[in-house]
């Protein structure tokens, strides 16, 4: 059996989150998804949109992830894959020249497949208005729905070519 593991927020589930986690799953027969919790995306001076509960059981209900973990701080991740005996770890290309996942290397392969265009979190919490503060915006579930796929994006003139999350 092949396990895949990868780490993300995963806030505001979107078609790009999607994608990243059927091309993980295509690699392997077992997934494994470390999401950051509320603590440590404090530590990254970030706050999501929803608390880490939430977006666990946002990823799990997709179907295609075999385990959600609690992704605490930056150095657990050697004892992860030892723990779970991680075959590949993915992460997105963004990541590609951090020591943080070229040092695992050591542990597993480690492959960093492409972003999907167009799309991040970061431009959607800009379109409904969300700030890093934690302050809630006034759209609804439905709204910030529509934002979740590219043309929702695009409806929604999103400004590209920001970093992604």
């Amino acid at each position: 059996m092949i396990k895949v593991l990868t780490y993300g927020t995963f806030d505001i589930l979107h078609e790009g989150h999607i994608r990243l986690l059927q091309r993980a799953k295509d690699l392997g027969d077992y997934l494994i998804v470390g999401i950051s919790t509320d603590e440590f995306n404090d530590i990254k001076g970030k706050k999501s949109f929803y608390d880490y509960e939430t977006r666990k059981k946002m990823v799990e209900a997709l179907g295609i992830v075999d385990e959600v973990i609690p992704e605490t701080h930056w150095e657990q991740k050697p004892d992860d894959i030892k723990n779970h005996n991680v075959d590949i770890l993915v992460m997105g290309d963004d990541w590609a020249s951090s020591e943080k996942f070229l040092s695992l290397r050591k542990y597993c392969k480690v492959l960093f497949l492409p972003r999907t265009p167009e799309i991040s979190t970061t431009d959607i919490k800009e379109v409904i208005g969300y700030k890093n503060d934690g302050n809630k915006t006034n759209c609804s579930e439905e709204e910030i729905s529509s934002l979740t796929t590219i043309e929702g994006l695009k409806n929604g003139k999103v400004k590209k070519n920001k970093k992604n999350d």
